[in-house]
């Protein structure tokens, strides 16, 4: 594939999974956030080499229905499906327990991952999580656009064009090429048949806020982009005061994809925290 990274597959509950994997040492899992087309290298694929590098194990997969992963039906509570198909592919590649990065709907699938099996997680990045609560309007314009994406004509690059402008701060960013190879991906015809945030309504379950995040003991980096247009930034400050070890750091003129915008400091960054004793 591009990049030069392999994408591999493997089975998990029964249907394939694809991943990257890329270096050696202490695993690290990357999860992307839930916009159309996305898959785990559109989400991280400035991330990767230099995590890697840090001495790492770093792996990326493709949530179901994302990227190169088969579509499945949608959980009722998004963040356990999906957090039970990390849990799956863990156990299919032999890992006990690993660090987590995730990005939106990657952040919300890793915070139900610890609130549910604490001991298989180790340190957490979140990027703009879902899961959160916020005084400012909601669902946000980005929001909106991610989930009425397939419906009315369904999907066109003039839409895809509009979400992805919603992600950054900087326009300049988003390239031709990145819109293209996401557009691809969400018009793929299992995921025509099944998009994974369709019709996606409140659900208690996903108020990630509401549960016993203070429970969580794990060591925790909270990254937000001041201009977050999809998950505003005053969401940081409930995970914030709720999470015991728990970190914030806040990025200026950048939006919902630090990783993206951001990427020397953010790698930088997770390495420094990651190693720290």
């Amino acid at each position: 594939m591009a990049d030069g990274l392999e994408k591999r597959t493997v089975q998990v509950n029964g249907t394939p999974m694809a991943y990257v994997e890329h270096g050696e040492g202490e695993p690290l899992i990357c999860i992307h956030g839930g916009g159309p087309g996305a898959s785990g290298i559109s989400n991280y694929r400035r991330n990767v080499e230099p995590l890697a590098a840090g001495g790492r194990r770093v792996i990326v997969p493709d949530l179901p229905g994302y990227g190169d992963s088969p579509s499945q039906p949608t959980a009722e509570a998004i963040y356990d499906g999906f957090a039970d198909n990390i849990l799956g592919l863990m156990d299919a590649l032999g890992i006990e327990k690993a660090s987590f990065i995730g990005n939106s709907l990657g952040g919300g699938t890793t915070i139900s991952l610890a609130l549910r099996h604490p001991h298989r997680v180790n340190r957490m990045i979140l990027m703009g999580p879902g899961g959160g609560y916020s005084l400012s309007p909601h669902p946000t314009e980005g929001l909106l656009r991610m989930l009425h994406f397939y419906e009315g004509e369904g999907p066109t690059r003039e839409k895809l064009d509009k979400v992805l402008d919603l992600l950054v701060f900087d326009r300049s960013m988003i390239t031709p090429d990145l819109v293209e190879e996401r557009y691809k991906a969400c018009i793929r015809p299992d995921t025509m048949a099944n998009p994974p945030l369709r019709g996606r309504g409140a659900n208690p379950k996903d108020d990630l806020w509401r549960q016993a995040l203070n429970e969580l003991q794990h060591r925790t980096l909270i990254l937000w982009g001041r201009e977050d247009r999809v998950l505003s930034f005053d969401n940081a400050l409930v995970f914030l005061k709720s999470m015991p070890n728990a970190e914030l750091h806040v990025f200026p003129k950048t939006g919902h994809w630090v990783q993206w915008e951001r990427a020397d400091q953010f790698n930088d960054m997770v390495n420094d925290f990651l190693d720290r004793a």
